[in-house]
C-alpha cells in the first residue's frame, strides 16, 4: 500500500514527442502512412505464404511468423502514438499500459528468435544443401515456431507479472511514446534489484545469444561461399543472404543500443528515437526487402492477382 500522502497510480501518462509542436501534422501523416504500409505489406506476406504453394518453404514459413510479430508490435504501439502526437501526451490506464508492454515484449522476443532461426535456415541451405530437406522438414519448422511463441509468452509473462506486483505511488509520467520496461520500472517505489537482474539475464538470452548465434552461422556461410568454385553460385548464395542480413543489422543494431547499452539521463531521450528504428523502420523495411526485391514473392503476387482476376471474371 502507498503511504498516506501518496496516491496509488491508476493511470500512466506518456509524454511522447515533446517539443515537436510545429511538426505535428507532418509527423501524424508520416507515421499514419508508414503504419498503413506496414500493415498492407506484412499482411500481404502472410497471405501469400499461406495461399501460394511454391512459397511453402522453411524460409518463407518463418518470414510469415516474422510478419505476424511485426503486425502485432506496430498495432500495439503506433495507434496510441498517433493519438499522442496531437494531444502531446497520452493517458493509459495502468492495466492498459501493462497489456501494451506484454504484447510489445512478446512480439519483440519472437522477432529476435525468429531472425536467429532464419539464419540457421540459411546456414543449412548453403552449408549443407544435400541434407537441407531432411534437416529442415515441416515438423521441425512447426516445432520451432510454436517453441518461439511459447518462450516469448513465458518469459514476458514472468516479467510483467512481477512488475504488476510492485507498488506505484505518486509519479505516473513516462518520457516515452509507449510503455517500455525501463521507464515503468522507474515509477515503482518497490525494490527492483531482483527484477533488474532478471531483465539483464533476459536481455542476454533473448538479444545477445541469438545475435552471437547469427554471427557464427554467417561466419560459416561466408566461409562456405568463398570456397565455391562457381562465380554464379557465389553470387546466388550471397543474394539469398542479403535480405536477411539487412534485417539483422537494422533490428539488432537498434535493439542492442537501447536495451544492452547502459543508459543515463542524456541517452534516454536519444533511445526514445532509436526505438523507432525497430518499432517502425524494420517492420516497414521487411515487406520491401522480402517482397518487392524477391523474385519468388513477385511471382507469387502475380499468381495471386491472376487468381483473383480469374475468379472475378468467372462471376
Amino acid at each position: 500500500m502507498c503511504e498516506e500522502n501518496q496516491t496509488q497510480v491508476t493511470q500512466i501518462c506518456l509524454l511522447g514527442f515533446r517539443g515537436l509542436h510545429k511538426y505535428k501534422p507532418l509527423l501524424f501523416i508520416v507515421f499514419l502512412l508508414t503504419y498503413i504500409f506496414i500493415l498492407a505489406g506484412n499482411l500481404l506476406i502472410i497471405l501469400l505464404v499461406t495461399t501460394i504453394d511454391h512459397l511453402k518453404t522453411p524460409m518463407f514459413y518463418f518470414l510469415k511468423h516474422l510478419s505476424t510479430a511485426d503486425v502485432l508490435q506496430t498495432t500495439t504501439i503506433v495507434p496510441v502514438m498517433l493519438d499522442m502526437i496531437f494531444v502531446e501526451e497520452g493517458i493509459l490506464p495502468f492495466w492498459g499500459c501493462m497489456i501494451q508492454l506484454y504484447l510489445f515484449s512478446i512480439s519483440g522476443t519472437v522477432q529476435c528468435l525468429i531472425i536467429a532461426v532464419m539464419s540457421y535456415d540459411r546456414y543449412l541451405a548453403i552449408c549443407h544443401p544435400l541434407r537441407y530437406s531432411s534437416l529442415m522438414g515441416p515438423d521441425l519448422c512447426l516445432r520451432l515456431a510454436v517453441g518461439l511463441w511459447f518462450i516469448a509468452n513465458v518469459s514476458t509473462s514472468s516479467e510483467v507479472f512481477v512488475l504488476m506486483q510492485f507498488k506505484y505511488c505518486g509519479l505516473n509520467s513516462i518520457d516515452h511514446f509507449f510503455c517500455d520496461f525501463g521507464p515503468i520500472l522507474e515509477l515503482t517505489t518497490s525494490d527492483t534489484s531482483i527484477l533488474r537482474l532478471q531483465d539483464i539475464v533476459y536481455s542476454i538470452v533473448i538479444i545477445f545469444l541469438p545475435f552471437a548465434f547469427i554471427f557464427i552461422t554467417y561466419f560459416c556461410i561466408f566461409f562456405t561461399i568463398l570456397k565455391m568454385s562457381s562465380a554464379y553460385g557465389r553470387s546466388k548464395a550471397f543474394s539469398t543472404c542479403s535480405s536477411h542480413l539487412t534485417t539483422v543489422f537494422l533490428y539488432y543494431g537498434s535493439l542492442m543500443t537501447v536495451y544492452m547499452v547502459p543508459a543515463d539521463e542524456g541517452s534516454s531521450n536519444i533511445n526514445k528515437y532509436i526505438s523507432l528504428l525497430y518499432l517502425v523502420v524494420t517492420p516497414l523495411m521487411n515487406p520491401i526487402i522480402y517482397s518487392l526485391r524477391n523474385n519468388e514473392m513477385k511471382k507469387a503476387m502475380q499468381k495471386l492477382i491472376s487468381q483473383i482476376y480469374q475468379n472475378g471474371w468467372k462471376r
